[in-house]
């Protein structure tokens, strides 16, 4: 039921950054979770960030690898999630995904139980 999009990947070369977005239609969840997750070729898939909306609160958390340098944020629709990406590296090269799942209640969001998937769209950070 829910339509994900990410937008935003490219080129850039490291030390340089890049603007994610995703935006999540055909729902009217009272509270949702949005995610960005990573995976690089040969590599699982990374929890990059996340960020709550609705019952119990807002909140963002982010996965070792990137905290400080990422930042997830989301407009006042909060319908629309973005992925500030500063300091890129080339580690940092990957195919990111948003993902949204259903919030219940004040459970907290993390990186697990994910319904609805974006196709990707691909980051590469050269030396």
């Amino acid at each position: 039921q829910v339509h994900v999009v990410e937008s935003g990947g490219g080129s850039v070369q490291a030390g340089g950054s890049l603007r994610l977005s995703c935006v999540a239609s055909g729902h009217s969840y009272i509270g949702f979770c949005m995610a960005w997750f990573r995976q690089a070729p040969g590599t699982d898939r990374e929890g990059v960030a996340v960020i709550a909306t609705g019952v119990g609160g807002g909140g963002t958390y982010y996965g070792e690898s990137v905290k400080g340098r990422f930042t997830i944020s989301q407009e006042n629709a909060e319908n629309t999630v973005y992925l500030q990406m500063n300091s890129l590296k080339p580690d940092d090269t990957a195919v990111y995904y948003c993902a949204f799942r259903e919030r219940l209640w004040r459970i907290a969001c993390d990186f697990n139980g994910y319904t609805y998937w974006g196709q990707g769209t691909q980051v590469t950070v050269s030396s």
